[in-house]
């Protein structure tokens, strides 16, 4: 594997970093052209319209998410990390699902910053506690929960809840049946830092890496989502008011297979009126911890085996969290 920050790394990141320079510039110039190649197709018209909705929505978290990536590759080191997380491994995954609050964001963001913690020496469950939280119980998702669902304050707690346990759950599972050799290897970030660059310079050769990664996974994901959001038709789940069990089965692949972003996701589920809140809850709480786009993130900045194993984990961990969750806060199964 090639060391990102090598000569040779550099220079990709460069040339790819002209490239996405120059795709934008010819979909700018050619945009009448392709608005009405689209607009002819009803179903493409669809999809396209699915992805740039997901595209636009998480592209100023994703570039939130790889600034604080590069602040941390050039700000906080090992040392700072082992004083600032606690030594006892469960209270650090407890800590870092806490944390998630302070980073009002989207789990497209995110997906760097755990990797830049990981490579930071932070241990693996407690960087994914905090990559599984963040998205999901910051300010800017819980108010947004509030305001979809106006006279039901018990979705915001549901939510919080559900979502929170996922976190925690998912880093104590991963710190028992994880494997480093899952997971592609890190990278040192100070040991280049060390070897003559400024802070500036490995934050700046960091943020464009991490944003480079991350936007071709997020372009990918959005594409899947797009190309399965005009297969699903869009009268389905009114015939799952009365089957409860079905139901939270089948909202919680829905959130999977449409990839919203968390701060838009809470006015999709509350347009879906003919659900009981139960169902709608569990959406909520699964679509940020796991879902098609999120999959070929982590694919691509943590490796493919892990995605295939840490995704149906959290899967079956958010349904039961996010289930558990909705009896305890809204008062059963309504």
């Amino acid at each position: 594997m090639v060391d990102q920050d090598s000569p040779r790394a550099l220079r990709s990141d460069a040339t790819s970093t002209y490239a996405l320079a120059g795709l934008i510039g010819v979909g700018i110039v050619a945009q009448a052209w392709l608005a009405s190649a689209v607009g002819r197709v009803g179903r493409l018209e669809t999809a396209t319209t699915v992805f740039v909705g997901v595209f636009v929505q998480a592209v100023p978290f994703l570039v939130l998410g790889v600034v604080i990536s590069g602040g941390i590759a050039a700000f906080v080191s090992p040392a700072l990390l082992r004083k600032v997380l606690p030594r006892n491994e469960t209270a650090a995954i407890g800590v870092a699902g806490l944390a998630g609050m302070a980073l009002p964001g989207c789990e497209c963001g995110v997906v760097p910053v755990a990797r830049r913690l990981i490579d930071q020496g932070a241990p693996s469950p407690v960087a994914l506690a905090f990559l599984l939280s963040a998205p999901a119980i910051n300010p800017v998702v819980l108010i947004a929960t509030a305001v979809a669902f106006p006279g039901e304050p018990g979705m915001v707690w549901a939510r919080f809840t559900g979502s929170l346990a996922t976190s925690i759950v998912m880093g104590l599972l991963w710190s028992r049946v994880g494997r480093p050799e899952w997971m592609l290897p890190r990278h040192d970030e100070h040991r280049h830092c060390a070897a003559g660059r400024t802070r500036w310079e490995v934050f700046t050769e960091a943020a464009r890496h991490d944003l480079l990664q991350a936007s071709a996974f997020l372009v990918f994901g959005a594409a899947a989502a797009a190309a399965l959001h005009v297969l699903v038709p869009p009268a389905w789940y009114e015939r799952l008011g009365g089957q409860m069990v079905v139901g939270v089965l089948v909202m919680a692949v829905l959130a999977i297979v449409l990839a919203l972003c968390s701060e838009a996701d809470a006015f999709v589920a509350s347009s879906m009126s003919a659900l009981p809140l139960l169902p709608r809850l569990v959406f909520l709480v699964v679509g940020p911890a796991v879902d098609v786009k999120l999959f070929a993130m982590q694919a691509g900045s943590f490796g493919r085996r892990f995605a295939i194993r840490f995704s149906p984990l959290t899967f079956a961990v958010a349904v039961v969290c996010g289930t558990i969750a909705g009896y305890l806060c809204l008062g059963g199964a309504r």
